[in-house]
C-alpha cells in the first residue's frame, strides 16, 4: 500500500510477520504451473485418502437437501456422544457430550477462536517455541503478550513455566501445549500433565492442550490425554482433529473437549462467527468415530515406514536425525556444510531451486526453529527417496 492509499490495514497486522509457508507454496504452485515437478515435504497435507466408509456416508447425507440447512452450530448431538464415548474408551475419561465437549472447524479455528474468548490487552500466554504458527499469533490477535521459551526435557518445561509465573505480574493467565509436539515431535507422559495441572491451580493459570497427532504414533508409544490427570478438567481443555488420524485435513473438523465454561465462551464467540460444519461432514465424523479404527492403525505403520526410509537415506547423506515417536514430521537441523546453515528461509528456498523439493523453514516456527526444517511424511516411499536423491544431487550447488 501507498502513503495517500485510503486502504490502511488494522494496528494488530503490523504484528504479523510474513507467513513463511505461504511464499514456499507460492513458490511450489508457480513452478508447478511451469510444469516442474516439485516434490512437496513441506505441508501436513495428507496424499493418502479418507476411509471409503466416511466418504461414501459424505456423499449420502449431502443428498438429503435438509443437510444444506444451516448445521447445529456446536456440533450434531450424536457426533458429540461419539467423542465423548472415545475418550472414555481409549483415555478412560469421563465427558458430558451437552457441556464438554464442541466441535470445531478443525483444531486451528478452534485455538484460535478460543484465544479471543479468553485473552485480550493486558493478558500473558506462555507458549514453548519453536511452535505451530497459530499458538503464538491467534493469542497475539487477540491483543495478548506472549512469553515464550524454548522447548526442552519434561523437568526443565516445569521449572521454566514455575519461573514465569512466579517473575511476572499479573502472572500469566494461559498455557499452549501441544503434545505430540509440531513441529518438533517432541512426546510427554501423564506425570508431566500432573505436574502442569499443579501449577495451573497454585498460579491460576488456565491451559489448551493441542492434541491434533493424538493417535499417530510409533515405537510402543501411546500420548496421553491431558485429561488422564484427575483435576484436569479444572484448567483446561484439549483440540483434536480428524485431519490426520482420518486423513480428512480438506475437510475442517476438529473437537475441543474439557472445561465446561471455556467451552461455554468458545461456543459464544463462534456465534458470532461462524455456523458450524456442514452437517454431512458431521455424519462422516461420526462413522470415522465408530468404525474407523483399522483405518488409523493402517496409516499409522504407512507414516511409520515413510519415517524410517526418510531417517534412513538422511543418515546416508550425512544429516543427524533422530526418528520421532510420534506425528508426521522430522525435525532436522540442517547440516553445517551448507552455507545457510543458520538460515532456513534461504536454505528452503534454494531447495526449491535447485533440488525442486519444498520444505517447511524452521524459522516459520519461531527464531527458535532458526536451522531446522521440518519434512513431511505425506509422499510415498518412492517419492520420499526421490526427494533426497535430488537434494543430493544438488548438494555441492547448496554449499
Amino acid at each position: 500500500m501507498t502513503e495517500d492509499s485510503i486502504i490502511r490495514y488494522s494496528e494488530r497486522m503490523g504484528h504479523l510477520p510474513p507467513y513463511l509457508f505461504g511464499m514456499i507454496n507460492k513458490m511450489k504452485m508457480d513452478k508447478r504451473r511451469k510444469g516442474l515437478d516439485v516434490i512437496d515435504l513441506g505441508m501436513g497435507n495428507p496424499v493418502d485418502p479418507a476411509p471409503d466408509k466416511v466418504t461414501e456416508m459424505l456423499c449420502k447425507v449431502a443428498k438429503d437437501p435438509k443437510s444444506h440447512r444451516y448445521p447445529v452450530a456446536g456440533g450434531i448431538k450424536h457426533l458429540k456422544q461419539e467423542l465423548a464415548l472415545m475418550y472414555d474408551r481409549d483415555y478412560g475419561v469421563s465427558l458430558d457430550p451437552g457441556s464438554e465437549v464442541i466441535t470445531t472447524i478443525g483444531s486451528k479455528e478452534g485455538v484460535s477462536h478460543l484465544c479471543l474468548a479468553l485473552l485480550g490487552p493486558g493478558d500473558t500466554i506462555m507458549v514453548p517455541t519453536p511452535a505451530f504458527p497459530v499458538h503464538i499469533y491467534a493469542a497475539i490477535i487477540a491483543g495478548a503478550n506472549v512469553m515464550r521459551f524454548p522447548m526442552a526435557s519434561d523437568e526443565d518445561m516445569l521449572r521454566q513455566i514455575a519461573d514465569l509465573c512466579e517473575s511476572m505480574y499479573p502472572v500469566p493467565k494461559m498455557l499452549m501445549l501441544n503434545y505430540p509436539h509440531n513441529p518438533t515431535g517432541q512426546v510427554t507422559s501423564v506425570d508431566f500433565f500432573k505436574e502442569v495441572v499443579k501449577l495451573a491451580k497454585k498460579y491460576r493459570f488456565m491451559v489448551i492442550q493441542d492434541f491434533a497427532y493424538s493417535r499417530i504414533t510409533y515405537d510402543g508409544y501411546k500420548a496421553p490425554s491431558f485429561f488422564e490427570v484427575p483435576g484436569a478438567k479444572d484448567v483446561g481443555v484439549e483440540f483434536g482433529s480428524f485431519s490426520k488420524s482420518y486423513n480428512m485435513a480438506g475437510w475442517r473438523m476438529g473437537y475441543c473437549v474439557g472445561n465446561a465454561e471455556m467451552i461455554k465462551g468458545l461456543e459464544k464467540i463462534k456465534g458470532y462467527y461462524d455456523y458450524g460444519i456442514f452437517t454431512a461432514i458431521q455424519a462422516a465424523g461420526i462413522v470415522a468415530l465408530r468404525d474407523c479404527e483399522a483405518n488409523i492403525t493402517e496409516q499409522v505403520e504407512v507414516y511409520l515406514k515413510r519415517r524410517d526410509t526418510m531417517c534412513d537415506v538422511l543418515r546416508r547423506m550425512d544429516w543427524e536425525v533422530d526418528a520421532p515417536k510420534a506425528g508426521m514430521f522430522l525435525w532436522v537441523k540442517i547440516p553445517e556444510r551448507y552455507k545457510n546453515s543458520q538460515d532456513s528461509m534461504a536454505f528452503a528456498m534454494e531447495l526449491m531451486e535447485k533440488a525442486h523439493v519444498a520444505v517447511a523453514p524452521g524459522a516459520g516456527f519461531s527464531k527458535e526453529g532458526e536451522g531446522y526444517l521440518r519434512l513431511a511424511l505425506v509422499e510415498n516411499e518412492e517419492r520420499i527417496r526421490q526427494a533426497l536423491r535430488q537434494v543430493r544431487q544438488a548438494d555441492i550447488e547448496l554449499r
